[in-house]
């Protein structure tokens, strides 16, 4: 798996999948494999089932993780960061989107401000983004408005990334 993300090369690198893909799973275990890093989790927990899930993601993650819990401002995490010698990995793009969305935030700008960013971090950054243009269409215009800002986000990660991964069904391959 080392082959397909190397930290000691990468600037900043995009991991995508479905849900349940082991996306994840695969970031997490490109840096315990460099000896840790920082987790940066965008999730929050609003209610029981992602109280759970955010609980079992904790577990499984062992001590080399240092984690910080950042819901919106992404950039700032990643800049707090700066000057550590650690690799980081944000998990997940998504989840920060509809963060944002929710918050009626400017999308594009924040995405631009991303991809800005992390060409002058001075570690190797491993995002973990959803896929979600390979399922059905949404019913509605929230979802669809979502999925429309998720696929140009990672589309705009992919285009700045030095490397691109895509996992599904636990088996990952480089696109980039």
């Amino acid at each position: 798996m080392s082959d397909l993300i190397n930290l000691q090369q990468a600037g900043f690198s995009l991991v995508l999948g479905g849900a349940r893909s082991g996306k994840s799973v695969f970031a997490e275990s490109i840096i315990e494999n460099a000896g840790g890093g920082f987790y940066i989790a965008t999730s929050e927990a609003l209610d029981d089932e992602m109280k759970a899930r955010i609980a079992a993601h904790k577990a499984r993650r062992g001590d080399e993780w240092q984690t910080l819990e950042e819901p919106i401002l992404l950039q700032h995490a990643l800049l707090s960061i700066k000057g550590r010698g650690k690799p980081a990995l944000v998990d997940c793009l998504t989840l920060w989107l509809s963060n944002l969305m929710a918050l009626e935030k400017n999308i594009d700008a924040e995405i631009d401000g991303l991809c800005a960013l992390v060409e002058d971090l001075d570690y190797p950054v491993i995002f973990v983004s959803n896929e979600v243009g390979q399922g059905i269409v949404p019913d509605n215009a929230l979802a669809r408005r979502f999925a429309d800002c998720a696929g140009l986000m990672n589309q705009k990660i992919a285009a700045a990334a030095e490397n691109v991964v895509l996992v599904t069904a636990g088996i990952a391959q480089k696109l980039k």
